[in-house]
This record gives structure tokens, C-alpha cells and sequence, in this order.
């Protein structure tokens, strides 16, 4: 991908810059990851008539990808002050209700709610208990830890578009006193520094193939992983189903075959999910 950052051009990068600061300015964004918000612009620059029309395709974008997924803007500060109430044993029925509290205020993992502990533990039973997870694009599902079947001494890292969202995770591991570690990432172009028994790509492949058309397939051969978890959604966020499973059935088959992978398939209400090794 490092050829979306070759321009040489004064003026386009003084272009690039401008454009940059225009969508960190606007609150919904200003917590994503800055890279990403520039590869979006220059994706489109040259495509788009004026700037009002690029900035516009860009926050659209980040919007399918990131924005969409919180109904309301995350209340971070106040949950803090919660979590310092909380007892420190995230097995305890007062951390686990935090954590479905928190994780209902993101429409991912809002839809797992209901099948969480049938998802982790079917889909993780031929590998547990699992000792690390690689979590790729994370959102809440770190908070989902209590319902997953891990050794006692799991090592979590995971990372997400959002800073604020990886900081509020760090704080709750910390609290908890749980080896995780979490940070702000670009999957299209991310440079693996750890290695894990399983990776989770839960419901991000499509998001990535919005952001750029066949990336999954170099990002899946990097990942340092012996696992890899990967879902999809079967409905739309806003309820409708629209044929997406098997759409998405069809297009996990072909990268299959096309990487040559060993995988079992597993059917939820509300998620498809494949667990393939490597």
C-alpha cells in the first residue's frame, strides 16, 4: 500500500495537509487514526471535482467503517468513573454487567449480545483454552473476555481506527489487571510486531474492502497467527439481511480456496464465522 504515499507534489501535499486538518476539526473523526484519514484523501484526490466533494467521500467512508457503529457518541469519561467502582475480577456478575452494558453501546457487538457465549465458546472450543488473541479492529469485543474461553493467563493485544477507544481499553485491563494491550492501527497497512495463538477479524473484512478493494487478501497472509477467527454480518446495521450471508459465504470461499485453508464454519442468528488455521 505505500504507494497511496508517493506524491512528490508541493502543492498536493500542502493539499493533503489542509484537507486532513478539515476532517480532524469535526469531532465524529478527530480520534481516528490520521494516516488512515489521509490514504482516504488521497484515494480521492483527482476523483472528485472540488473539495467539498472529496471531504464529503472521505467522511463517508469513515463513517461506513467507523462512525456508524456508535449510535451515540461514547460517553468515556463517565464510564471511567464507573469502572473505578467496579470490582477488579472481570468474571464478577457486576464487571460483566458493565461490560454488556458497554458493549451495547456498539452496534457490533450490541448484535452479539444475545449469542455471546454460544459465539466464543463454539467457535474457540477445538483451540481452548486459548492462551493469546490478536484482536483486529476491536471495537468493545475485548470487553467480552469473561465469555471467552481463555487459559488464566491470556495475553490480549488488539487495536481499533479510534485513539479514545483504545485508551478506554487499556484503562479497563489495567483496572482489571489483565495482560492486554491495545492500540490505534491501520489495518491496510499495519506492520505485525506480535504474534498470537488465534487472530480475531470479527465482521472487518468487509469494512476493509470499503476502504480499499482487495486488501484482505495481503492483510490475512501477514497476520502472525496460528488462528484466525473471522465473521461477517448477516444483516445490514440497520436490520435487513439483504442476502448478505451467503454473499459473504461466497466470498470467505473463495479466499479460501485461493489461500488453500483448513477452516470450520459455524452459523449463529445473528453472524457467520469461519475458524481457520493457518
Amino acid at each position: 500500500m505505500a504507494e497511496r504515499h508517493t506524491s512528490k507534489n508541493g502543492k498536493e501535499e500542502s493539499q493533503v495537509c489542509e484537507l486532513l486538518a478539515k476532517v480532524l476539526s469535526k469531532s465524529k473523526y478527530s480520534r481516528i487514526h490520521d494516516g488512515l484519514i489521509e490514504s482516504l484523501i488521497r484515494d480521492e484526490l483527482g476523483k472528485r471535482g472540488n473539495e467539498k466533494e472529496l471531504l464529503k467521500a472521505v467522511t463517508a467512508k469513515l463513517h461506513q467503517v467507523g462512525a456508524a457503529y456508535f449510535p451515540r457518541s461514547p460517553a468515556y469519561a463517565r464510564w471511567l468513573e464507573i469502572l473505578a467502582d467496579c470490582p477488579v475480577d472481570i468474571h464478577s456478575a457486576e464487571a460483566k454487567a458493565l461490560c454488556a452494558e458497554l458493549m451495547g453501546a456498539h452496534s457490533s457487538t450490541r448484535e452479539r449480545l444475545p449469542i455471546i457465549n454460544e459465539f466464543f465458546n463454539t467457535t474457540l472450543a477445538g483451540i481452548a483454552p486459548v492462551k493469546s488473541i490478536l484482536d483486529l479492529a476491536c471495537g468493545f469485543n475485548p470487553l467480552a473476555l469473561a465469555w471467552m474461553p481463555v487459559a488464566a493467563e491470556i495475553q490480549y493485544f488488539g487495536c481499533d481506527i479510534f485513539s479514545d477507544m483504545t485508551d478506554f481499553l487499556n484503562e479497563f485491563f489495567r483496572h482489571m489487571g489483565m495482560a492486554g494491550t491495545f492500540s490505534i492501527c491501520d489495518l491496510t497497512g499495519m506492520q505485525f510486531t506480535r504474534k498470537a495463538q488465534v487472530a480475531f477479524l470479527l465482521k472487518t473484512l468487509p469494512c476493509l474492502e470499503q476502504i480499499e478493494k482487495n486488501v484482505s487478501v495481503d492483510l490475512l497472509e501477514r497476520i502472525p497467527a496460528d488462528y484466525l477467527l473471522i465473521s461477517y454480518p448477516v444483516r445490514s446495521l440497520g436490520g435487513r439481511a439483504k442476502g448478505m450471508g451467503k454473499t459473504y459465504e461466497t466470498q470467505f470461499n473463495d479466499l479460501a480456496a485461493r489461500m488453500k485453508w483448513d477452516f470450520k464454519r459455524f452459523e449463529f442468528e445473528s453472524e457467520l464465522a469461519f475458524l481457520v488455521k493457518k
